[in-house]
């Protein structure tokens, strides 16, 4: 009679550190379930190819068996029932040989040890799935509830879901990565092709004093559409773990000075504040930045207009001058034109004699050279 007291009052102590945890987490995640960049690419991280996780989910796969793994946190221990309890340390091996049972298996988060085997999760049942499997179910649940990661195993599907707070995420195999990765490059390269002839229309225009809203548009769309292309990259990268090395210094190189000139092109030719320019391009989709208007909207142009004089940082600061000296140009003669065009003992009074020598000389070259402005 005492044992059977003792067995309904654990029972019911844990029932109850279950509702209470349900409390905690079950508002926080429906209304803070996004995941941010980061946290993302650290979950690619742990699953890329090369780390014993992944070999250990890859060999699950290939044996045709499914699998349900959880990531420790504190919300997630009163989910846990059944089972036993293993508490060693995490391999590939090890791990393949637990997914053998049918319960859920428990790691800790920074995937040193394997904490528990053969457990049952219990998630609240209300909360929403799109799921339709059990094991599915389970885990999109948990990991709802107690904001945690869960690798589900399909055995029939014979695929790897990722789910983290409300992401679900199919893990691709390596062969498909690197394809699309490498699809991507392509691409990249010929974005990056049509971005330098237009940087040098562009500058030819500027250094004669005609500058062209119409080429700064076409610098930009095609600027942020490798920008965009990248971001993509990145996470391909970042998914193929070792395999991506080559991948990510061909991207680096691809990339080089593109944030840059963009950057400058912005502060040239935008008629609002500079960040506030920034962040209405940044919000625009792929397909919104094939329109030029949407890009001139971001510059507060209605239309391609005639242009006032544009101030130059893009040109000038091609030279050696430092950006304090630039800003000094700018405010004293107004514009490129001027800036590149006049006496060079105005620039005496501006900068000083040596940097004033140094500058003309700079500018005389790159008028004489404008391809060989990067």
């Amino acid at each position: 009679m005492d044992l059977e007291l003792r067995s309904n009052a654990g029972a019911e102590k844990k029932l109850e550190e279950k509702k209470e945890v349900q409390k905690k987490i079950i508002p926080d995640s429906q209304n803070n379930g996004k995941i941010s960049d980061e946290e993302f690419s650290n979950i690619l991280k742990m699953v890329s190819p090369g780390t014993n996780l992944r070999a250990a989910l890859d060999g699950i796969l290939k044996t045709g068996r499914g699998a349900i793994i959880a990531f420790d946190n504190e919300y997630l221990v009163p989910l846990i029932e059944g089972g036993f309890r293993v508490n060693c340390r995490f391999t590939s091996q090890r791990l393949m040989e637990l997914s053998k049972m049918d319960g859920a298996i428990v790691l800790s988060r920074d995937i040193k040890r394997i904490l528990h085997a053969n457990a049952l999760l219990t998630p609240d049942s209300k909360i929403k799935t799109s799921e339709t499997g059990t094991r599915h179910k389970a885990a999109e649940r948990t990991a709802k509830h107690a904001n945690c990661l869960v690798i589900a195993i399909s055995e029939r599907k014979h695929d790897i879901n990722i789910y983290y707070k409300n992401l679900k995420y199919a893990l691709k195999n390596t062969e498909e990565i690197r394809r699309k990765a490498n699809e991507n490059i392509q691409l990249l390269e010929k974005q990056r092709e049509l971005f330098d002839n237009y940087i040098d229309k562009l500058n030819k225009l500027e250094l004669r004093n005609y500058p062209s809203l119409h080429q700064a548009v076409f610098v930009i769309q095609k600027g942020r559409i490798i920008q965009k292309i990248s971001e993509d990259m990145k996470r391909y990268i970042v998914e193929l773990g070792n395999d991506g090395t080559l991948l990510k210094t061909r991207l680096k190189e691809i990339t080089f000075g593109v944030e840059k000139e963009i950057n400058l092109v912005i502060k040239d030719y935008t008629n609002l504040d500079v960040k506030k320019s920034k962040i209405l391009l940044e919000s625009l989709s792929y397909d919104e930045l094939l329109d030029s208007e949407n890009i001139l909207r971001t510059f507060a142009y209605d239309k391609l207009a005639n242009l006032e004089p544009i101030k130059g940082w893009r040109i000038l600061s091609k030279t050696s001058l430092p950006e304090q000296d630039i800003a000094k140009l700018i405010k004293e003669t107004g514009s490129l034109g001027e800036a590149i065009h006049s006496n060079i003992r105005l620039y005496f009074d501006i900068i000083g004699e040596e940097k004033a020598r140094m500058f003309k000389d700079e500018i005389e070259k790159i008028k004489l050279n404008p391809w060989q402005l990067k």
